[in-house]
């Protein structure tokens, strides 16, 4: 099929390497390097709060399912913004990014500078392997376009700060502060979509292979849609699966206590969904963009195109009004899906897959080595359907909490859940969950799909000590191989 965009949605992405480059993270794709025009372009859009149930109204990356590969177990390192953000550009969990929250000691972009995450990313890598790169929409938690400046292996920059309402913002374009005020015109996923057309075309002007993360705040709260937009889907409300104002069974103690959801909060749950399902048109509508400007440059059948989202978002699940940072699947498991060349059309791969294996993955891609401190692993063999011989068995979640930073704009609202310090792991068919105050969850999601059941209290006693080993290894793991086994 002439111009397949390789397209990677919130899990991973898949190549013709060989199992031995995926464990240790350090050699060159062959997948890159016989990619027609060389090394191939990238092209990663990073939604913010974007959960499994929007999918149905992004028509493009249904499109990109059908053409290329899904994950269906890909899982982020936190149900945050800032932690999960942290490990996509690093490749490492947060007890090695040292970002757990969206500020203060333990998190936001004052930690990840101070530590200097910012030194050793997916784009400094590609920088050095000979790629044009840029970096649009949303960064960190706590950048501050008018002070913080422009981080290390970035040839374009064009960040907010505060863009979570689309208009009235400041953008900080290479160095350069502009404002954008309230008409249509600056609604900002529109310019960004503007923004990387004209990169496309520079850099295929150029000859040279580039790689564009597109963050889009939405469609994070307060859910504001593209003015074209605000009348679609009329009458939609949000889905009422087995799992809406429904307490699992044993549930923890920042759970137990939770009413019924009253008739307000059902309505607003459902003015709120709408206004997502809004929301995410205009993500669809860059992608789109983008994919025209590719195929105008005559690039599309060398681009991979990364789809995904930094966490999901629940809405009634659990009697919890709209919110995340729970260990639950409406929160930590995201969609991935990727289209391209080489990559297998219409698969879905049940492997488990992590946001930390995206930059690894785009180094194979670029043929750049993966430094060692990286913990995740390149997803290349999984997107053409070869099964490496070695895979993790589960993906490792760690939040700090409850969050009550005032600041902070994922602050949990009364009643959507504000979940104590927790980790956990997930595998393909289970769930399990640590609490500091020894609280246990397991849900058997094979036979409990909806996490209802929290059965930790009846395992047997061999196996509730292994998930308990296992889980502390994972939580003190430092590379690709010590967090695989």
């Amino acid at each position: 099929m002439a111009h397949r965009t390789r397209v990677l949605l919130t899990l991973a992405l898949t190549a013709t390497m060989a199992a031995a480059a995926c464990s240790t993270g350090g050699s060159t794709s062959p997948r890159a390097s016989g990619a027609a025009g060389g090394k191939p372009n990238i092209v990663l859009v990073l939604t913010d709060d974007l959960s499994m149930n929007l999918l149905q109204y992004l028509p493009h990356v249904q499109d990109m399912a059908k053409t290329g590969t899904t994950f269906a177990n890909y899982t982020v390192t936190d149900s945050l913004c800032c932690p999960s953000r942290s490990s996509l550009f690093t490749g490492m969990v947060p007890h090695n990014t040292g970002v757990f929250t969206n500020g203060g000691a333990d998190g936001g972009y004052a930690t990840f500078h101070g530590r200097g995450d910012d030194k050793s990313t997916f784009a400094t890598s590609l920088q050095q392997a000979g790629y044009h790169t840029a970096m649009m929409g949303k960064y960190l938690n706590g950048y501050d376009p008018k002070t913080s400046g422009v981080p290390p292996g970035w040839n374009e920059w064009d960040v907010a700060g505060n863009g979570y309402g689309e208009f009235d913002y400041d953008l900080n374009e290479n160095g350069t502060i502009k404002h954008y005020g309230k008409t249509p015109q600056d609604y900002l996923v529109d310019v960004m979509a503007g923004k990387a057309a004209q990169f496309v075309g520079s850099s295929a002007d150029a000859h040279t292979p580039f790689a564009i993360e597109l963050a889009t705040f939405a469609p994070h709260g307060p859910y504001t849609p593209a003015p074209r937009d605000a009348d679609a889907f009329p009458g939609l409300t949000a889905p009422r699966g087995p799992a809406f104002d429904t307490l699992p069974s044993a549930a923890p103690p920042w759970l137990t206590s939770r009413t019924p959801l009253t008739d307000k909060e059902k309505q607003k749950i459902d003015k709120d969904f709408r206004k997502r399902a809004q929301a995410v048109q205009s993500v669809d509508a860059m992608i789109g963009t983008v994919q025209a400007a590719l195929d105008k440059a005559g690039v599309r059948d060398n681009t991979d195109i990364v789809f995904t989202s930094d966490n999901g978002y629940h809405m009634g699940e659990y009697r919890l009004t709209p919110g995340k940072q729970t260990a639950f699947d409406t929160d930590v498991h995201v969609p991935l899906v990727v289209t391209g060349p080489g990559v297998k059309a219409g698969a879905t791969v049940d492997q488990p897959a992590e946001n930390i294996d995206l930059r690894p993955t785009f180094e194979a891609l670029a043929g750049a080595r993966t430094p060692e401190q990286v913990d995740g692993e390149s997803l290349a063999p999984l997107l053409n359907g070869t099964t490496p011989q070695a895979w993790r068995t589960v993906g490792l979640v760690e939040h700090h909490g409850p969050d009550f930073d005032k600041t902070d704009p994922d602050k949990p609202t009364k009643n959507s859940g504000n979940p104590s310090t927790y980790e956990a792991i997930r595998s393909t068919t289970y769930t399990y969950v640590e609490y500091t105050d020894g609280t246990k969850e397991y849900y058997d999601r094979s036979k409990d799909p909806q996490e209802l059941h929290n059965t930790a209290a009846e395992l047997p006693p061999d196996t509730a000590k292994q998930l308990h080993e296992t889980l502390q290894a994972m939580t003190s793991c430092h590379g690709a191989t010590a967090c695989r086994h």
